[in-house]
């Protein structure tokens, strides 16, 4: 018999990798060199712009958790597909620390949303890696086909909404982000939708 790698292994290895890059996105602060309050009002950009990659981070962990939960078993297409994803995602330290360092120009914010364009791109192979091994390997029945469906309507909307943010960052930076933070509301709908789900109790 075929080696079929185990859910859950996949699942924990990438509960670690995004725990590292939370991390390291906290790594990023520095204490300003103003005292008193001053100094931590001059950090308030860092923080908002940590805020948000967080949320961004935590949204995809939470549902990445719902997506390979589902999933009995996993093949090789899935595992790389997940290690795409989380290297897309661990860039984005990265470019948070790049986009504070700018001071939110507008080149900086475009990568920014450029990045995150790119990790919903990676998200979404990942989906269609795991939707394929779920029609393969047992019967879907229609509340799962609709919650499919859902998700890579989410997708395809988040990567439309940061090419605008792209764009956007050129005319004014602050509607660049927004859009980016647009995109983190966005999916917490669906994953609201996955909780009422898990809490309906059988009949």
């Amino acid at each position: 018999m075929a080696y079929q790698p185990s859910p859950s292994r996949l699942e924990a290895f990438s509960d670690g990798v995004i725990a590292v890059i939370i991390t390291i996105m906290v790594l990023e602060f520095k204490v300003p060199k103003t005292d008193g309050f001053a100094g931590l009002l001059s950090l308030a950009p860092t923080l908002a712009v940590y805020a948000l990659s967080f949320a961004f981070t935590g949204i995809y962990w939470v549902n990445h958790h719902h997506l390979i939960d589902r999933l009995k078993q996993v093949d090789h297409l899935i595992l790389w597909a997940n290690l795409g994803f989380l290297f897309c995602l661990s860039l984005l330290p990265f470019f948070t620390g790049y986009m504070v360092e700018k001071h939110l120009d507008s080149f900086s914010v475009a990568v920014y949303a450029a990045s995150s364009c790119v990790t919903g791109m990676s998200f979404s192979l990942l989906q269609k890696a795991s939707i394929r091994r779920l029609r393969h390997t047992a019967e879907t029945d229609p509340e799962e086909i609709a919650m499919q469906a859902a998700e890579v309507r989410k997708g395809k909307i988040s990567l439309v909404v940061y090419m605008l943010a792209m764009g956007l960052a050129y005319v004014r930076p602050v509607l660049g982000l927004s859009g980016a933070a647009l995109v983190t509301v966005l999916w917490i709908v669906p994953t609201l939708g996955l909780e009422r789900h898990d809490r309906v109790e059988p009949n």
